[in-house]
């Protein structure tokens, strides 16, 4: 049972990467490409051809085609917030924890000012006041969650700083920042790891969530949450348009948010369960 928490998961993001890596071997259609003569056609499964495995939307583009260069997006662009975040997130714990000094202080209220207001709120009034661009949506999914990776490894580091080959280190005169690299750091990156892991699909379903609303990625480019977007008024006539994209979402987000749990398990023996 407990392998299955980890490989049933872990095969379905696979599907979903290997989607975005070699989806353009199943197409020759661009994602592009419109012809008005070929809109709403249906996927195979609801009785159309092979030309158009996915069917198209109300252009006449190709939904696998989207799909494809979609994924890759979505994925692309939470890849990189959560990387982002995580950094911000760590270096700010780390420094926190190493005094009750101005840096902790204006870090802990940084930390409860985020948690009280809802993010999506500040992204909507951030992309409203300074406008829709591809490099301010991935600063947004940057700051996104940076306040849980400083939480937890502020006190995990305060807790590491107390171990005695710290102190050791201390006594010999070796400085903070090393200290930090060297010892603390290495001792913490199991709680990074594991919070980055269930940090990675909501940042993917914050993209989605703005996209879908028309304040993220902008056409030509496309990502999952604009396709969603997309499809949400042809429901009754096209409802592939919605459902294709939707599902990757899903798949995706609940594949790593699984592994996530399970990684979470292994590495922290108190939360160990019977198999």
């Amino acid at each position: 049972m407990r392998r299955a928490r980890v490989w049933v998961p872990l095969a379905l993001l696979v599907a979903v990467i290997a989607f975005a890596v070699f989806g353009p071997l199943l197409t020759v259609h661009a994602y592009d490409a419109s012809s008005l003569l070929e809109r709403n056609r249906p996927p195979v499964f609801a009785g159309g051809d092979w030309d158009h495995p996915l069917g198209t939307d109300r252009l006449g583009r190709d939904l696998l085609a989207r799909m494809v260069v979609a994924t890759r997006i979505s994925i692309g662009l939470a890849l990189i917030g959560t990387v982002i975040g995580m950094i911000l997130g760590t270096v700010l714990g780390l420094l926190a924890a190493r005094g009750a000094g101005a840096v902790d202080w204006i870090t802990l209220a940084l930390i409860d000012l985020q948690a009280a207001i809802p993010f999506m709120i500040v992204a909507l009034a951030t992309v409203a006041i300074f406008g829709s661009s591809l490099a301010l949506f991935v600063a947004i999914l940057g700051v996104y969650g940076w306040e849980s990776y400083a939480r937890l490894v502020r006190n995990s580091a305060l807790s590491a700083r107390t171990l005695p080959f710290v102190d050791a280190a201390r006594a010999m005169g070796v400085g903070p920042m090393t200290i930090d690299r060297r010892h603390v750091l290495p001792t913490v990156a199991n709680v990074i790891i594991v919070q980055a892991t269930l940090n990675f699909p909501q940042t993917i379903l914050l993209e989605s969530g703005l996209s879908f609303l028309g304040l993220g990625i902008q056409p030509p480019l496309t990502s999952l949450g604009q396709l969603l977007g997309e499809g949400r008024d042809s429901l009754g006539r096209a409802w592939w348009l919605a459902v294709m994209p939707g599902a990757v979402i899903f798949v995706t987000t609940l594949s790593v948010s699984l592994l996530g749990d399970a990684l979470r398990d292994r590495l922290d023996p108190t939360l160990a369960r019977d198999p």
